[in-house]
């Protein structure tokens, strides 16, 4: 499939562009680290093409049928986040194009995604918190204030999508929960199950599983701190982190842990996975800033991730915190 570059008046100028080299060594530095045979690729966003041995029509229903989940019936849009609607990804794109380490280290880890077990979720809430609780996801549902967010998505790898996410600000669960003066900070951790993970394409080998992130209190406290439970109107599909994820859209995508089954409240920093890996390359903080660079490419410029058919973008300035700094940069000063 032929990538195309949409032309637009107020493109930056081609030498401002993150070479592919550059844009693919991330990859090449897993392969590395994991000791796999990890093919770093672009792979097929339409289902014209077969994947993993997989026919045309087959791979398209597939995808159709990964997308196709319970509708989400009652939640409001907020408007304040809804100024965004006419740049929305296209949804099989955004279903298509996605990072889960778990599942593999290509793109298209859609497919092999549709394995991770949703059934029966459970979110323990624990640590430093007067009300310590576990969830299910009906009750996460009912307990709290769903509303649509239309947010900017920024990857460290320098793309973006603009997504429109279901589900509740984090400041609603901090109020559950109560947590006590001690807790400075919260850690989140993913699904993780080396049995059902494991498979072609991605050797797990002795990386850090399983995936945690991490913020200050003061950071999942603000407004724009959110859990996502759904997408597109309806549930999370699986390759985007279903059931639970994090959404904070003014940090590089990494930040957003996505299959929550744990969210402790903690005293120190906790340990997170990339910034484990290489903290000179993955900082804790990761907030989304044009002027940082990352060491092996530009964060200057982005590539945005549009509509089909196929992989499209648009070279647009990257903003600082994403856009969202009227929210955020306080907590930075």
């Amino acid at each position: 499939m032929v990538l195309i570059r949409k032309a637009q008046i107020w493109d930056i100028a081609e030498s401002k562009v993150t070479s592919e080299k550059n844009y693919w060594n991330r990859r090449q530095f897993l392969k590395t680290l994991a000791g796999a045979g990890m093919v770093a690729s672009i792979a097929p966003l339409t289902g014209c093409s077969s994947l993993g041995g997989i026919g045309k029509s087959t791979a398209e229903t597939a995808l159709e049928n990964s997308l196709k989940l319970p509708t989400i019936d009652s939640f409001s849009k907020n408007p304040a986040f809804n100024k965004l609607q006419k740049t929305i990804t296209d949804e099989k794109i955004a279903g298509q194009y996605n990072n889960f380490y778990e599942f593999g280290g290509t793109k298209n880890i859609w497919l092999n995604a549709q394995k991770l077990p949703t059934e029966n979720w459970q979110v323990a809430v624990t640590g430093l918190v007067k009300n310590p609780r576990t969830y299910d996801i009906d009750q996460l549902k009912k307990e709290f204030s769903l509303e649509q967010r239309i947010y900017r998505f920024r990857c460290v790898e320098a793309w973006s999508m603009v997504l429109p996410w279901i589900g509740f600000p984090m400041k609603q669960l901090i109020a559950a929960v109560e947590p006590s003066s001690k807790a400075k900070y919260v850690s989140f951790t993913s699904f993780y199950d080396p049995e059902i993970t494991k498979g072609p394409g991605f050797h797990l080998g002795s990386l850090p599983w399983p995936y945690t992130e991490g913020l200050r209190i003061e950071e999942m406290a603000n407004e724009l701190a959110f859990f996502a439970l759904g997408i597109y109107g309806h549930d999370l599909p699986k390759q985007h982190g279903a059931p639970l994820r994090m959404v904070i859209p003014w940090k590089y995508g990494f930040k957003g842990a996505k299959s929550i089954v744990k969210i402790e409240f903690v005293e120190t920093q906790p340990a997170t996975y990339w910034n484990t890996i290489d903290a000179r390359e993955y900082d804790f903080e990761a907030n989304v800033n044009p002027d940082k660079p990352h060491p092996r490419w530009s964060q200057a410029t982005e590539k945005f991730i549009s509509t089909g058919p196929g992989l499209s973008w648009e070279i647009k300035e990257t903003l600082p915190y994403n856009g969202y700094g009227e929210y955020v940069a306080s907590l930075y000063s």
